[in-house]
């Protein structure tokens, strides 16, 4: 299970860029899966055989410079409230400014670890003029030049350090894990609270592995796992309920937590951008997804709505749409006990081994009825294949010239392993080795 680091700071510091080298530079990289620029602030990053989620406050800040210096508080605050590890990034070509010293005031008074950034220092003058910074009285600083990647070693091998020790999920505890998860207001609180409302199925709360959650063991119609509720965390009363950050920071922690995620949505908003946020993140995160579309009962419907809701919701998603979408109705209860049923039914997709042997006979003569196109004259020829022994369903085809396979031909084999075994509303990642 991942920590996560926030980069926080004003604005033209370099957050984005010190982000982008920290979640893209080759070695860094954990995941380059397509999809992955459709959320410009959230990734995953490797550094020492350590991975942790990496956040880029910066571009969650709306609006004119009066509005700007609350909207900074919030997000610091959030920031301080849910990251593991702060980097807080300044500019050596500015120098000190009185934003950088509010921002600091608070670092100061917090019980986290904080990294001291200076940016842009690429010459010997400007490692002159980092000195300034030791008056933000934070300690040490790490002088880096994020656009050429200097000094970021050294800034990745203290934010590694400082990353809290790997607590592995208790072995008693194996039950699958579910969170529900979405935009303020969808009903993800009225979800939970029909499904434990009664108390003589909740065998026991337990303090949640995420900090401040809580995970209800859930004992009902013949299913057993933990609900992660993240809808009754704590409320700062700053926090605006709607902030997006807040959201995504919040979806951050539960995702990486979870082995299947819900996803509320309000059907009288759609599948809009939060929500396909939050959805990219479970992706990302190789967790099952379920689609809830909420509120059902309010929209005008006729025999083709539900057909035109799951098309547009494909549209979005594509290629990835093999995902169950179940229409519900917390309000009246409809439908919530499919959602659960779905939900479990993605648990075990998300679970499934298929021996070698099954695996080899099934996709082999396909491979060999549509092999890879040539490229430049050579002939690629896939041998052998197996699942990978992971938790979620990864798999190796082995041929002579991997590197000549296309993002295309994976996804005609994944779309060929979706149609001769159940991996319903679960990511699939392919691999081409060299035999």
């Amino acid at each position: 299970m991942s920590a996560i680091v926030a980069i926080v700071g004003r604005p033209n510091v370099g957050k984005s860029t010190l982000f982008n080298r920290l979640i893209q530079k080759r070695e860094a990289i954990v995941d380059a899966v397509s999809g992955v620029t459709r959320d410009r602030h959230y990734g995953k990053s490797e550094w020492n055989g350590r991975v942790f989620s990496v956040i880029d406050t910066g571009g969650y800040v709306l609006g004119s410079d009066d509005v700007f210096e609350k909207e900074i508080d919030k997000q610091v605050e959030l920031a301080i409230d849910e990251a593991d590890v702060i980097v807080f990034v300044v500019d050596v070509e500015s120098g000190i400014t009185g934003m950088d010293e509010d921002v600091a005031k608070i670092l100061r008074r917090v019980k986290k670890p904080v990294l001291l950034c200076v940016n842009k220092v690429d010459s010997s003058k400007r490692m002159d003029d980092t000195y300034e910074f030791y008056n933000l009285a934070l300690g040490d600083f790490y002088p880096i030049a994020s656009i050429s990647g200097s000094g970021t070693g050294e800034l990745l091998d203290a934010v590694v350090e400082a990353l809290p020790p790997i607590s592995e999920r208790d072995e008693e505890d194996e039950l699958p894990r579910f969170a529900v998860v979405g935009r303020p207001n969808a009903g993800k609180s009225s979800l939970i609270n029909a499904l434990i409302g009664e108390e003589r199925y909740i065998v026991t709360d337990i303090a949640g592995t995420t900090r401040d959650s809580i995970d209800t063991k859930y004992n009902r119609f013949g299913f057993e796992f933990n609900l992660v509720d993240t809808a009754g965390i704590r409320r700062k009363s700053k926090v605006k309920e709607d902030l997006e950050f807040y959201s995504v920071m919040r979806s951050v922690r539960a995702i990486e937590h979870s082995d299947v995620i819900l996803l509320v949505l309000d059907a009288t908003r759609g599948f809009d951008g939060q929500v396909q946020n939050i959805f990219w993140l479970a992706h990302r995160n190789n967790k099952g997804i379920v689609i809830l579309v909420n509120k059902w009962d309010l929209v005008e419907k006729d025999t083709m709505t539900t057909k035109a809701f799951t098309d547009q919701i494909h549209q979005i998603t594509a290629p990835f749409t093999d995902v169950p979408i179940v229409f519900i109705s917390v309000l009246n209860k409809q439908r919530i006990f499919k959602a659960i049923e779905t939900a479990v039914e993605v648990y075990q997709n998300r679970s499934r081994k298929i021996k070698t042997r099954e695996l080899n006979d099934v996709m082999l003569p396909i491979i060999e009825n549509t092999p890879p196109p040539a490229l430049k004259g050579k002939y690629i020829k896939i041998k052998f294949c197996t699942q990978l022994p992971t938790p979620y369903p990864q798999f190796a085809f082995f041929c002579n010239l991997p590197q000549y396979v296309k993002d295309p031909y994976k996804r005609f084999l994944e779309n060929q392993l979706r149609e001769h075994f159940d991996f319903s509303g679960v990511p699939i990642s392919i691999f081409m080795r060299k035999k």
